[in-house]
């Protein structure tokens, strides 16, 4: 890709992987209180772990993303939208995650992640297999 707009994603991603271990750090402060946030298959707290992990699984995605746009030969407009639809997934699956285990009625909020994500996928596919 001649433009560096992946290069948000790398960035992006070694960012998430931090915050993914700093949140594992402050969580991992209270993991063993059987109570915290209700306990361990209470609603919150399953919310608060999906929450956790996201940093890592979208860390993975746009660090694939990034791999995968170098051997673009050019930068079109779908691997732009590509690009910056993983990085709104990325940045907020967790904010989603975290909302929403304290005010359930959010739920709709997950739209956004979520539909950034699947149609940044399939740009991506599209600009894979038709290059």
């Amino acid at each position: 890709m001649k433009t560096p707009i992946a290069q948000l994603n790398l960035v992006l991603a070694w960012l998430w992987i931090l915050l993914g271990f700093a949140n594992g750090f402050f969580f991992g402060l209270n993991f063993h209180k059987e109570r915290w946030l209700g306990g361990y298959s209470s609603y919150r707290r399953r919310l608060y772990r999906l929450g956790h992990i996201s940093f890592f699984g979208l860390a993975g995605v746009n660090f694939l993303f990034y791999l995968t746009a170098r051997s673009f030969t050019l930068a079109p407009i779908v691997a732009t939208v590509a690009s910056w639809g993983f990085a709104l997934g990325a940045v907020s699956m967790p904010i989603c995650c975290f909302a929403m285990a304290h005010r359930p009625r959010f739920r709709a909020l997950f739209l956004i992640p979520v539909t950034s994500l699947i149609a940044s996928c399939i740009l991506t596919l599209w600009e894979v297999a038709n290059p």
